[in-house]
């Protein structure tokens, strides 16, 4: 007994002698706590502890010293120990603010680390930035982000991007919410922060600008933004919100809106946690009257008897008899949609800690309804739309698994483009109305006035009880046929999970891997996708692992990572990343870094199974198994009746892609009557697109300032786009026709309709850019911040099959100036951005967007007892209206004023 004893006692001898306990406290500068401070063991990054909301913290290490600790959080500069020798009672270890670059951030790696570190691009939008924003909101607020565009397509949904390929449907470009994807399962692209978050939940931003695939997984193309919310055990309390003001065009004139959000938190114990949000904005949208003619900007419907009109929607509408084109009378979009624009959102998680460790199981739910409009190949309204997010998390320091479910319903949402046709059709045919007008124009003598006004005789009238019937007949009738409703409630379902094994592995390298599943199923009820006879569903999984290596004494860091995906439609793809970094200087302030990555993205749903009537033309995906999905029935004219012996002809998606000419081939014929001219169309099956990144960055400290420096290459290949093709309703299309060709004579008798067919592009396209930042303090106190991105395509020009839809200007610059503490509680911040002019080509259309400059500037005061701040603002000050993409409504100004209560 005496021997087990003294075995015992010599064993805890040895292991407390193997035991170092530091405590202490984090402190800023003026000798204030840090709470939620990260105190490491240098060398080993899981060992550690985190302060508590007084700086405190305790840590055992079981190393023989001497040992050094790391000491970080976000806003200060990362600092690291004196060597300690033994236990510590009371260190006191003092963190300076430190500049942007010091922020430790966790999306570049999938792990914690300084932006000055990070292997690949990174910028950072926290509460300083949230707060000193003199945008409206933080959403807007990252227009300000260098490198980063913003499109406005309504007061209550803009879309991010980076790198170029700009658009309202922008696939390229993810944004995760808490994990969560929020792009609208059918179409494949984020919805901006329209069912997003509430700022009072914001805790902080991250965004990737380029190629995230080989941690993130396909459509993680162009950049990826992570919006973070606050932990209810962390942030606790009740806040909230209120602003208000006007926002003035000319168009609308002057009108109000307000915006105001609550949240609560609470931490019932150190096991359970409960938070909700509930926020709401109405307004009035910016209106879309730009009566440009697409044709030639120069001509009116005066002048131009074939007028089509950019937000005039019906006059898509033409025809073409004896070299005379002609085009029906549209409706403006402002008699189509009432402008307005609300959203309403809640938000509710449920966390719970079993061992009140960092083990936490959380719930989460979104829910997001309300009214906006939207852009793709036409402008769509949407009242009373809905969206939900749903989400069971499990996670610790070391590993995540995490589900959720997106599901949405299109509510009352309309196509105004389509609608404008079905209300001129629920009057008069286009039949009727072609021969009534060609009928008149040639007994008048070519008097295309009389032959319009002939025409036009009973149209139905904006504001009349007789169009009011009829639209509202049209946006209530889901079949595209007669009426305009889209009807959508699709859902996406998503697995994913990462385990770190840095704390097994941390003395050789930081690894991790980690794997995903997503599962779309589309329901458009045939209004959208080929899904008529019901339900479409496919899948797609992936699984990854990372290498993340420091040598040289930590100045280098090397990593590693490779990705592998599949979808049930394609073949698998291999994602592989790898960057070196090295922090230069004797105060390490000077971090070079490089990489090649490469990226990829799956076809979107709208590209494999969409099959809708857009007007200009029958938007086609080309799954294989949409190719007989697609079908449709024309009727053909009396000439096409008599060579055929049919009044009506079949069309399916295979005819389409198998049985037709170029677009260009055919405008070509028309024009000049030669049926040599035709060529026949060789559009292939869409597969997936991949993108090869070069990049090279540089960040450096310089005495309160920080420069940021960084240029990419890259080379795509099977760029996703879209071809246009003429599908005659008879006959077998070939090259060099002559007039006795069937197919010819289908052009001739107008018994043909263009399809626009997802596809990729054999051009070599290829993309670049730099980006170069400055911020820092001037005059003692003053915040000050420029930066410059430069972005350019380069493809093959000679491949007139591609379309450039690059949508992004050269060149943009970007200033701020403020003070958030000019005098006592008193700030201000200024912002102005100004944009090279651009082509913007798309769907809807094609056209230059000119230069802008936009300032925003904001006032506020902190009421430090109640934890508040008022704030006060104006956005586009001189009030010079702008656009950023063709369709949208022209942007003017907002002036507002606002309350944040206990929330600093």
């Amino acid at each position: 007994m005496k021997k087990i004893m003294f075995s015992m006692m010599l064993l805890m001898s040895i292991i407390m002698t193997g035991q170092t306990t530091v405590k202490g406290r984090v402190i800023d500068a003026s000798e204030l706590p840090i709470p939620l401070a990260n105190i490491t063991l240098r060398g080993s990054s899981n060992i550690g502890t985190v302060a508590d909301f007084d700086g405190f913290f305790t840590l055992t290490i079981q190393e023989t010293p001497p040992f050094s600790l790391v000491v970080s959080s976000i806003g200060y500069e990362t600092t690291t120990t004196n060597a300690i020798t033994a236990s510590v009672e009371d260190l006191i270890i003092t963190l300076n603010q430190g500049t942007e670059l010091d922020i430790v951030i966790i999306s570049a790696s999938r792990a914690p680390e300084r932006i000055f570190e990070s292997p690949v691009s990174v910028e950072y939008f926290g509460q300083k930035e949230i707060k000193n924003t003199p945008s409206v909101d933080f959403y807007s607020g990252l227009e300000n982000i260098k490198g980063v565009d913003v499109n406005t397509n309504s007061l209550t949904y803009k879309s991010v991007n980076t790198r170029g390929y700009g658009s309202f449907a922008n696939t390229r470009f993810v944004q995760l919410v808490d994990g969560m994807d929020n792009s609208s399962p059918s179409l494949n692209f984020s919805l901006g922060n329209l069912v997003g978050i509430s700022e009072l939940d914001v805790s902080n931003i991250e965004l990737l600008p380029g190629a995230s695939s080989a941690l993130y997984g396909a459509n993680a193309f162009n950049g990826i933004l992570f919006i973070n919310s606050k932990n209810p055990f962390e942030f606790q309390g009740i806040s909230a919100y209120s602003r208000g003001g006007v926002t003035t065009q000319e168009a609308a004139g002057t009108n109000a809106f307000y915006d105001v959000g609550v949240r609560a938190a609470h931490a019932f114990s150190d096991k359970f946690a409960a938070k909700v949000n509930v926020s709401y904005i109405k307004g009035t949208d910016w209106f879309a009257v730009n009566n440009d003619n697409l044709n030639d900007p120069s001509l009116n419907r005066q002048s131009d008897p074939n007028y089509d009109g950019v937000n005039v929607y019906g006059d898509e509408i033409s025809t073409t008899v004896n070299g005379v084109s002609v085009s029906r009378t549209g409706y403006e979009e402002q008699d189509l949609v009432d402008y307005d624009a609300e959203s309403l959102k809640f938000s509710g998680s449920l966390h719970y800690r079993p061992m009140a460790d960092d083990l936490e199981i959380i719930y989460t739910g979104r829910l997001g309804r309300g009214t906006t409009l939207f852009q793709n190949a036409n402008r769509f309204y949407s009242p009373n739309f809905f969206s939900q997010q749903h989400k069971l998390e499990v996670k610790n320091n070391n590993f995540f698994i995490r589900g959720y479910i997106t599901a949405g319903d299109a509510g009352d949402t309309y196509d105004t483009r389509i609608a404008a046709t079905n209300i001129n059709n629920s009057w008069k045919s286009n039949d009727d109305w072609f021969t009534e007008y060609f009928t008149t124009l040639a007994v008048s003598g070519g008097n295309h006035d009389l032959a319009r006004a002939t025409a036009d005789t009973g149209r139905l009238v904006p504001g009349t009880p007789e169009f009011e019937t009829a639209f509202n007949r049209v946006v209530s009738d889901p079949d595209f046929t007669t009426g305009a409703k889209f009807q959508d409630e699709s859902e996406l379902r998503h697995v994913d999970a990462n385990y770190n094994f840095s704390h097994i592995t941390g003395n050789f390298a930081d690894i991790q891997v980690g794997g995903s599943f997503r599962e779309y199923r589309l329901r458009s009820f045939g209004t959208v996708f080929t899904d008529f006879d019901g339900p479409i569903s496919y899948g797609e999984v992936g699984i990854y692992t990372q290498i993340q290596k420091l040598l040289l004494d930590e100045r280098l860091k090397i990593t590693g990572s490779i990705r592998y995906d599949k979808s049930e439609l394609f073949e698998g793809n291999f994602s592989p990343r790898f960057s070196i970094g090295y922090n230069a200087g004797e105060d390490r302030n000077h971090n070079i870094r490089t990489s090649i990555q490469s990226g990829f993205r799956n076809p979107t749903t709208q590209n494999l199974f969409m099959g809708l009537d857009v007007v200009r033309a029958i938007t086609m995906g080309s799954a294989a198994d949409n190719l007989d999905r697609e079908s449709r029935d024309y009727a053909l004219s009396t000439n096409g009746t008599a060579l055929t012996g049919n009044a009506n002809a079949t069309i399916t998606g295979r005819n389409a892609l198998e049985n037709s000419y170029t677009l260009d081939s055919a405008a070509e014929f028309i024009n000049a009557a030669d049926p040599s001219l035709l060529i026949k169309s060789d559009v292939q099956l869409v597969k997936p697109e991949k993108v090869t990144v070069l990049e090279l960055g540089y960040r450096g400290k310089y005495n309160g300032f920080s420069l940021e420096a960084s240029g990419y290459y890259n080379m795509y290949q099977d760029f996703i786009t879209s071809e246009n093709v003429v599908v005659p309703f008879y006959g077998e299309a070939t090259s060099n026709e002559d007039f006795t060709s069937p197919s010819v004579q289908a052009l001739f008798n107008n018994d043909f309709n263009i399809y626009n067919i997802a596809t990729n592009t054999s051009a070599e396209v290829n993309s670049y850019g730099m980006v170069l930042g400055v911020d820092g303090k001037v005059f003692g106190t003053y915040d000050f911040g420029v930066n410059y991105t430069y972005s350019k395509e380069d493809f093959d020009e000679d491949d007139t099959a591609y379309q450039s839809e690059f949508n992004t200007p050269e060149h943009k610059v970007k200033a701020t100036f403020g003070n958030r503490n000019l005098f006592s509680n008193f700030g201000f911040n200024t912002s102005i951005r100004w944009s090279d002019s651009y082509v913007w080509n798309d769907a809807f259309g094609t056209s230059e967007i000119p230069s802008f400059t936009v300032a925003d500037a904001q006032i506020n005061y902190t009421i430090s007892s109640l934890k508040s701040v008022i704030k006060a603002g104006a956005t586009n000050i001189g009030g010079e209206e702008y656009y950023n993409a063709l369709g949208t409504g022209f942007i003017g100004s907002q002036y507002y004023i606002g309350i944040t209560i206990n929330n600093l």
